[in-house]
């Protein structure tokens, strides 16, 4: 798929510029902040041989894990990919009431290692958001993913974080 030659991320971009996942302009991010560029994901998730080669690669980075959860809906397809590549369940949160919560009878055991995984981290606020459902369900977090971090500054997570490709891309406050 890739010129041996390029490092990951060099691959990563080519890949998300042709499938027209890196996406110019101007564009209101769920955070709130205004950038002018987004990393559309799902354009890229919709091949399923590239989202099982992304999980792959994304798994490699974490080990002693019980089971993956990610936030609906942007991490869902990526988690779904990690938790095959680590052969373990697979669980998403979902807002009810503006707040995340695990549904459609999931249910986190307390002392399970749970690994986090997002498409795009931001501010890191919808990540966080999914960590604090691991934690009222008395879960270890052992780790966080991305394909994306395009923060401007590392978010603080309560465990190792990583991402795929690492790109920090400009993001203003609504009044700037």
């Amino acid at each position: 798929m890739f010129s041996l030659h390029m490092d990951y991320s060099q691959r990563l971009m080519l890949l998300f510029r042709e499938k027209e996942a890196y996406l110019e302009g101007h564009f209101l991010l769920s955070s709130g902040l205004h950038s002018p560029n987004y990393m559309q994901c799902a354009k890229v998730l919709q091949y399923p041989s590239i989202a099982a080669e992304l999980g792959q690669s994304l798994s490699k980075n974490f080990s002693e894990v019980d089971l993956v959860l990610s936030p609906a809906l942007g991490g869902i397809i990526i988690g779904h990919e990690v938790a095959r590549a680590l052969n373990v369940p697979f669980l998403f949160v979902e807002r009810q009431e503006k707040q995340f919560e695990l549904r459609r009878g999931f249910r986190i055991q307390p002392g399970q290692r749970v690994l986090v995984i997002e498409d795009v981290v931001t501010t890191g606020l919808s990540t966080g958001e999914t960590i604090a459902v691991a934690e009222r369900e008395q879960a270890k977090v052992a780790g966080v993913g991305a394909i994306v971090d395009r923060s401007s500054k590392p978010p603080a997570f309560p465990a190792a974080f990583h991402a795929l490709l690492k790109l920090p891309l400009a993001q203003y406050a609504p009044d700037q």
